[in-house]
Order: C-alpha cells, then sequence, then structure tokens
C-alpha cells in the first residue's frame, strides 16, 4: 500500500472537529454502521469524520458523485452490513476513500461543504451496529509472548507447543455471540476442575478474562479449493478493528484436553464499531517481527520480501479497567496494560493465507481475530490471566486501590488502539467496551 495524498499530515477538513482530533481526522476516514438515536437497529453506512458521522445514503441522495464513485457509494450503501463493499475490491474501496477525502477536504467548494454539511450526524447522538453480517469468525493465536506467558502455568519447562513457529495457529470462533462495542453481557455458566479436585463442578466462571486483540474484515474472497498468496493476501483485507475475545479461563483450560477452545470462548467476543481501512493504516507499516536464524524461519508459501519488510503494522493499544467503585468515586478508569500490535508474531497477510492453504473459501465480511496481543514485559501483557500470573498475584488498580486478579461482576473493559508517528497525522480506533453482569443460573 503506497502513500498518496489521502495521508498527507497538514491536510484538513471543513468538519471543523476532524482537525487535530486523536482518532478520527481526514487521513482516517473509518466505516461503521449506525443509526440515529431512536431509529436503532434500522442502521447504514457512515464514515467517521471527528466528531461526526457522515451519513453515507443522504450523501448519496445529494447526488454529490458521479461515475466509479458513485457505483462505489451506491455499493456501500447496500443494507444489512458492509459485506457487499467489501466484495468490490480495493479499487472500489480506493475510489470512495478518495472522493469522500475530496468532499470533506477544506479545499472543497462552499457548494459542496454546505451538502456534505446537511449529511453529517453527531456521533452523541447514534448507536452503533455491527459494520458486517459476520458469516465466519476465526481468532488467531499469534502472539509469542501471549504463548509463553500462558503456555508457562500449565508448561513451565517448555511454555511453546511445537507448531507456534511453523504456521498462525487458530480456532473457528462463533459468529452468533459476535457483539457491537457497549454491549453487556453476563458471565457464563460451565464446567471447572478445581486444583486437587476429583471431579468437575457446574457453575458460574470463576476466572472470567478479557483478550486484547484486533481483528480484520475480508474483503473479495476466494473460491473452495482455491488459496490466497501472501503475495497479495492484503488485497482482500478490508480494514481493522479492536476485538477483544472475552474468557472464561476456568471452563476453557477444563475442556481444553484435547481439543480447542469451546464454552470458554463462544459467549461473547465485541468488535469495535469502527473498520479503519488498510489504505489509512498505510503510513503505519512497520517490518514484521525479525526471526533469530537459530529459530524456526517460515516455510517459503508463508515468507516473501514485502512481508519482511513491512507486513507489520505499529498500532498502540492499551486495556483500561473500569469498576463499580470507580464510577462510585467518580475516579477515571485503570489503565492495566499498554503494547503494539507490532509485536505479533505472525502478520496478517500471514493469518489469512495460511486460513486458505487448504482452499478454505473467505466471504465478504469474515471476522478474523489476531490472537493476544501481548509485549515482551510484564506490563505489556494483554490478558488478565498473564498479568496475574494466572491468579497467583494481585492486580492493583491505580485510580481506587483495589485488587483482581480476574474479572468481577460489574467490570468494564475498554480497549482503544491509534497510530501515530513523526510526519503522520494520527489515527484512531476508538474504542471497544464491554461489561461483566451477574450470571445467569439455569
Amino acid at each position: 500500500m503506497t502513500l498518496n495524498h489521502t495521508h498527507h499530515p497538514a491536510a484538513r477538513s471543513h468538519v471543523a472537529s476532524a482537525n487535530g482530533h486523536k482518532d478520527f481526522p481526514i487521513q482516517n476516514l473509518p466505516y461503521a454502521m449506525f443509526a440515529p438515536k431512536g431509529q436503532y437497529p434500522k442502521v447504514r453506512a457512515g464514515v467517521a469524520i471527528g466528531d461526526m458521522v457522515l451519513d453515507l445514503p443522504a450523501l448519496m441522495a445529494a447526488n454529490l458523485l458521479q461515475g466509479k464513485d458513485a457505483a462505489a457509494l451506491e455499493a456501500a450503501c447496500q443494507g444489512g452490513g458492509l459485506n457487499a463493499f467489501m466484495a468490490t475490491g480495493p479499487e472500489v474501496w480506493r475510489a470512495l476513500r478518495h472522493a469522500l477525502f475530496t468532499l470533506l477536504s477544506a479545499d472543497a467548494s462552499t457548494d459542496v461543504q454546505k451538502a456534505v454539511q446537511t449529511c453529517l450526524v453527531a456521533q452523541a447522538e447514534v448507536q452503533y451496529g455491527l459494520p458486517v453480517r459476520v458469516n465466519n469468525y476465526t481468532d488467531f493465536y499469534t502472539s509469542i509472548h501471549h504463548a509463553r506467558n500462558v503456555g508457562s502455568i500449565a508448561r513451565p519447562d517448555n511454555p511453546l507447543t511445537p507448531n507456534f513457529q511453523w504456521l498462525p495457529i487458530a480456532y473457528h470462533g462463533r459468529a452468533s455471540s459476535v457483539v457491537v462495542s457497549g454491549t453487556d453481557f453476563h458471565r457464563p455458566m460451565g464446567q471447572a476442575m478445581p486444583a486437587g479436585a476429583a471431579a468437575p463442578v457446574y457453575g458460574p466462571c470463576t476466572r472470567l478474562d478479557f483478550e486484547l486483540e484486533m481483528g480484520f474484515y475480508v474483503g473479495a474472497g476466494n473460491a473452495q479449493g482455491t488459496q490466497l498468496k501472501l503475495e497479495t493476501a492484503e488485497e482482500h483485507i478490508f480494514g481493522m478493528c479492536l476485538l477483544n475475545d472475552w474468557s472464561a479461563r476456568d471452563h476453557q483450560f477444563w475442556e481444553m484436553a484435547p481439543l480447542g477452545p469451546f464454552l470458554g470462548k463462544n459467549f461473547c467476543t465485541s468488535v469495535s464499531p469502527w473498520i479503519v481501512t488498510m489504505e489509512a493504516l498505510a503510513p503505519f507499516r512497520t517490518a514484521a517481527v525479525q526471526r533469530p536464524a537459530s529459530e524456526p524461519q517460515p516455510l517459503p508459501y508463508l515468507d516473501t520480501a514485502a512481508n519482511r519488510n513491512s507486513g507489520g503494522i505499529d498500532v498502540q493499544l492499551c486495556v483500561e479497567l473500569d469498576t463499580p467503585q470507580h464510577r462510585k468515586d467518580g475516579k477515571a478508569p485503570s489503565q492495566i496494560s499498554r503494547t503494539t500490535f507490532a509485536h505479533q508474531y505472525w502478520t496478517v497477510a500471514q493469518m489469512l493465507t495460511q486460513h486458505t492453504v487448504g482452499g478454505c473459501n473467505m466471504l465478504p465480511g469474515d471476522l478474523v481475530g489476531t490472537g493476544t496481543i501481548s509485549g515482551p514485559t510484564p506490563e505489556q501483557a494483554g490478558a488478565i490471566v498473564e498479568l496475574s500470573r494466572g491468579g497467583s498475584v494481585t492486580i492493583t488498580l491505580e485510580q481506587t486501590g483495589e485488587q483482581r486478579t480476574f474479572l468481577l461482576d460489574g467490570d468494564s473493559i475498554a480497549l482503544r488502539g491509534w497510530c501515530e508517528k513523526p510526519g503522520a497525522a494520527r489515527i484512531g480506533f476508538g474504542s471497544c467496551t464491554g461489561t461483566v453482569l451477574p450470571a445467569v443460573a439455569t
């Protein structure tokens, strides 16, 4: 993905709140499905610009675009999610992004500015739906630091599984329980094997966890029986979001003998409403994780010079924990983790390539999680099971002095992500939030 005029840090918008906005300046222009309050769940496509949402169906009705740009806008306005637009491919995605950039630019004519202003809705006055119809959801496991941290709890002498450094590992998740940010969920019920017990017990999860992840959405898919090549895999990725793979650790560890996650993962997965396009992320590409010569190197189908040189993406990430006590005391949430997506051992292109290597057909709008994102130091851990070392160490919250080993009822988690570097405009993903409600026993 090459840089172009839409990335220029000096670009300004006639939407005043966009200029200097920490997440949504004109250089970003992420997509979501939204509805003005009172009209939910009748959602429609929108683009973030500053504190506003550009209503794309309203923009289409204004007839400001022509030709291929108008056709691209029409594709984005199909009902039910952004799947149809994602299916159109990179040329159409680029055409609409560039056309919207022109309409929102401070250089737009007075008439255009007036017309665009009529299509803006304040973000404070909207509700969000899922940005796509999630037909399929796969979650990877691609942070070597997370794998070592979690593996050391169960296998102190050999924390990494033999395959981790050879291929991106994943499990197929539950698409029906993917929810948009702000959706609360009940603590799950299930079986767990208490330490030293001879038989499992049934009850509410006692080791509820979050997982700091990113997700990406598939654009144009592939036919069943065909493979996507690493060289062109990113042409099939529309954009990225924040993702929280909520996890019932006590249930998960009991059932993962020998198969992969099931009930420990299927009760709720939260995604941020905004999808930041791969084009918007172009200024923040970085080298993939460098592997020492003494360690396994990717097999040829998972390796190119381009992927080694720029397959990574430097997205800064943090996790905030808000408790009932925080809210009672009027305290800001406590930050409990800070890391970057650049630490991820496998790149998004490698993940998608591996997903299709056996002939699996991907569909427009398919959601792929990147796995928990952890860094090399303890404070960069992307899950509470790592921060508390399996529940053996308490975490003290900076704002209230409360302690946690796992999440309690009433706790809220917010994931935040942003990209910034000298010579580029900062862009962000907004937030991905969820609150734990008490279990509902049956």
